[in-house]
């Protein structure tokens, strides 16, 4: 869930022709190259050795590089930001995703990948009720019917009525939290997309800011490159096979974050956000088939049933909030651009516009 992002409905593409088959191929590749890349990253963490906070760091740096270099090639104008805005975007990278990969390798290093994502993807929920309680946005009567799923099906996925024993405590705590700062992330990127942003230079700050805070934190000079010059196991039914560390940290950075994140922003010029981010949640899915094939991972049949019931919650809460907000950017944006046309015709003497009349 760390890794495959809700998309904003801000983000859609206005584009005369979609091509929904096109769109959905794309968000599939994207939700393949995320659920690879949660068993990589295990990988990496279990058989290299390398800490949850170095791998946040590897990925945020590579990532930042990466965006910079190429929004600053090929869109330079849109890096540009006020001092009150680098403000927000350093919010934005600290805690939406330097946290966010911190804790969620943290939860995936504790627990099997299948248990985690699911608990991660609580986030929709939180948006949800923060949407109703905090900000009254106006929400559909199914967000109380998807915090019921979602609380039923975590019940399962821990195993409560065995006082959730069989998991580990830390694992629990870390993808909960990593739920709660998703869900912040998904609350700042779309105050700042539909405030004028673009996706790419708000991830390009974004992970700026958070490799930033990682150098301050631990400095890259101290950074245990004998761990990455080295090669490791893939473990599980890979285990006689090994692959040098850097080029695990590779396909993290390139192919388990860049690359698919593309792939679902271009998906939007084809397929409504809410139909992207709703066969974005089948990763969870993915990724337990992925480390059950790899890795050897198992569920019980009950939380699997549980983890279902999650995700069956998240659909409902991730479409509780109603369209109405979005009707309302679009009627605001709709209005400047008529405004700007009243204008230009007034200058232009084609018309008198009672906008300008009283000027």
């Amino acid at each position: 869930m760390a890794d495959a992002p809700f998309a904003p409905t801000a983000l859609e593409s206005r584009r005369p022709t979609p091509r929904p088959a096109l769109g959905y191929a794309l968000v599939w590749s994207a939700v393949v190259l995320w659920s690879l890349n949660a068993v990589v990253a295990k990988v990496v963490l279990d058989s290299a050795g390398l800490s949850a906070l170095r791998l946040a760091e590897v990925r945020a740096t590579g990532s930042a590089l990466i965006l910079v270099a190429g929004v600053a090639l090929l869109r330079p104008a849109s890096l540009r930001a006020d001092r009150r805005e680098l403000g927000f975007l350093a919010v934005f990278g600290i805690l939406g995703l330097a946290f966010v990969q911190l804790f969620y390798f943290v939860g995936i290093r504790r627990l099997d990948i299948g248990i985690a994502l699911v608990i991660q993807y609580l986030a929709p929920v939180f948006v949800a009720l923060w949407a109703r309680f905090y900000v009254h946005e106006p929400v559909r009567q199914r967000l109380w019917l998807a915090i019921a799923l979602s609380l039923l099906g975590l019940s399962l996925v821990v195993e409560l009525w065995s006082g959730g024993s069989s998991l580990d405590g830390v694992g629990v705590a870390a993808c909960l939290v990593t739920a709660l700062a998703y869900a912040g992330y998904v609350l700042m990127a779309e105050h700042s997309l539909e405030s004028g942003r673009d996706v790419y230079s708000l991830l390009a700050w974004g992970f700026s800011f958070a490799a930033l805070f990682w150098a301050l934190v631990q400095p890259w000079w101290t950074f245990p490159v004998e761990l990455a010059d080295g090669s490791v196991s893939l473990l599980g039914r890979l285990e006689d096979v090994s692959l040098p560390v850097w080029l695990l940290l590779a396909y993290i950075v390139v192919l388990g974050t860049v690359l698919p994140f593309v792939l679902l922003v271009s998906a939007l010029h084809h397929v409504p956000a809410t139909r992207v981010t709703i066969v974005a949640m089948l990763e969870p899915v993915l990724a337990a088939i992925v480390a059950w094939v790899w890795l050897g991972e198992e569920l019980a049949a009950v939380q699997i049933a549980g983890g279902l019931i999650v995700l069956g919650g998240v659909v409902l809460a991730q479409s509780a909030r109603s369209d109405d907000r979005f009707d309302t950017h679009e009627n605001v944006r709709k209005m400047h651009a008529d405004v700007a046309i009243s204008r230009d015709l007034a200058r232009r003497g084609h018309v008198r516009s009672p906008i300008f009349r009283q000027r």
